[in-house]
């Protein structure tokens, strides 16, 4: 009698934990999207982004931020912040 009642208690709980999967990837394409468009929307408003980045060794790495029209290149591990002459970034048209 037991053995069944643990059995039924496995399958119950294996329904319940797909049950759960299945609502979350439901939710997931239902709202989903939209929560990615508005979060795309707010990083189009902000003025730093860092362009690029290099992995110069495991401490090390160089940084390429622009803010506004201006790019920066940081070198990051060492607290440094590289002389680069300024100049004004490339328009992407």
């Amino acid at each position: 009698m037991s053995f069944l009642a643990d059995i039924v208690r496995m399958v119950a709980g294996l329904a319940v934990t797909l049950g759960l999967i299945g609502v979350g990837v439901v939710a997931l394409r239902r709202f989903g999207p939209e929560t990615l468009r508005r979060l795309q929307r707010s990083r189009a408003d902000r003025r730093l982004a860092i362009v690029e980045t290099l992995v110069l060794d495991p401490s090390r790495r160089l940084v390429l931020v622009r803010c506004d029209a201006t790019e920066r290149l940081i070198l990051l591990g060492e607290g440094r912040l590289l002389p680069v002459p300024e100049k004004p970034a490339e328009s992407a048209s």
